[in-house]
């Protein structure tokens, strides 16, 4: 078993966590989101874990791919950690909507 942990496996991480995002909230309005707290709580979960792994790849990886918007992923992760209860859903709808998908797609042609 190859147990190496190197940008190819972070990479595969993330993209992991942003298929599951995109998968759980396709065709689903900003209300219906918002009232499934199950929902919330795994989408929330799933963005701090990928901050988390972009963290772990390197610093050569992510100057190659500067098209992937690295630090605002790290900034997403802060407000949902730092904001300490408080998250404003309309900023998570957001990025759900727009941004996932358009990374999940950038880092699928890596």
């Amino acid at each position: 078993m190859d147990n190496k942990k190197d940008d190819r496996y972070y990479l595969e991480k993330i993209k992991t966590d942003l298929k599951f995002v995109v998968d759980h909230t396709a065709g689903k309005t900003k209300e219906e989101i918002e009232a499934d707290e199950l929902l919330i709580d795994s989408v929330m979960f799933r963005i701090i874990q990928i901050a988390e792994n972009n963290s772990k790849l390197s610093e050569v990886f992510k100057a190659d791919h500067k098209e992937v918007p690295w630090l605002a992923i790290k900034g997403m992760r802060n407000k949902i950690v730092h904001d300490y209860g408080y998250v404003d859903l309309s900023i998570v709808y957001d990025t759900v909507i727009h941004g996932i998908p358009e990374m999940l797609f950038l880092l699928n042609q890596i």
